[in-house]
């Protein structure tokens, strides 16, 4: 704790989704630490947060690809936050992925590699400390693999499997950890998509169920309700039909 105000940190504060979380948090008074690895982009979003919420906001850069994942990150934070939230990702472009190993590993290290070594390494310091909780978005495209997305897919189901196998061996030591499942969401990722109104979140909606999620100590959270049937049913059709089809 930070003089009993907790400090949140966020891994990704320049995407639209971790945008819209650190306003939300910021909106709610907690003093922030934003990580990206763009730094005009990154001084502007802190800059912004300071004028509109006079919260105290640093500034960290953090590349994920960097050949340590980003763990160096951990030695410039000061307090060591009280929650952290990882909202890195690189969709990609399936094709590419294909043809070009150089394509697929930026998609993998991006989207499991990278932030698994982070959250691992900040699960040390949480552990040490006793508390703290950590928030990994991931994606529900993690939950089966599927002929348009299965190199991103794969990677988050990498990722989710890491946070569960986090929150199962921190349960005891006053660490939760939380995995988010946002689904579809309007953000410049998907930009140009056709995309199922009822299905696609809004950055805003993400941030409001991250930040639920941290107060309540929910373990996994699809930000859409409608997702978790989808998911379940999309899990139990047998892989002779499964393959098949056209997803």
């Amino acid at each position: 704790m930070n003089g009993g105000v907790e400090t949140a940190l966020v891994i990704g504060a320049t995407s639209d989704i971790g945008r819209a979380i650190a306003r939300k948090l910021a909106d709610g008074g907690w003093p922030l630490q934003l990580a990206a690895r763009n730094p005009a982009r990154l001084e502007r979003e802190t800059r912004d947060l300071r004028v509109r919420t006079g919260v105290a906001v640093t500034e960290h850069r953090c590349d994920v690809l960097d050949e340590d994942g980003g763990v160096s990150l951990l030695d410039t934070l000061d307090p060591l936050p009280d929650v952290a939230v990882c909202v890195v990702g690189l969709l990609g472009d399936q094709a590419e992925s294909q043809q070009d190993s150089a394509a697929a590993e930026r998609v993998m290290r991006t989207n499991y590699v990278g932030p698994a070594l982070l959250m691992g390494a900040l699960a040390e310091r949480f552990e040490r400390r006793g508390s703290g909780v950590l928030v990994g978005v991931s994606s529900v495209a993690g939950e089966r693999g599927r002929a348009a997305n299965y190199v991103y897919g794969s990677a988050k189901a990498g990722f989710t499997a890491f946070l569960s196998g986090l929150r199962n061996r921190l349960a005891g030591f006053g660490v939760h950890v939380v995995t988010v499942k946002p689904g579809y969401v309007w953000t410049r990722m998907t930009d140009g998509m056709d995309l199922p109104a009822r299905l696609t979140a809004t950055p805003e909606e993400v941030a409001a169920a991250v930040v639920k999620a941290i107060r309540q100590r929910r373990d996994v959270v699809y930000v859409r309700r409608v997702w978790r049937p989808i998911m379940f049913l999309l899990r139990a059709i047998p892989e002779r039909a499964f393959k098949r089809m056209a997803l």
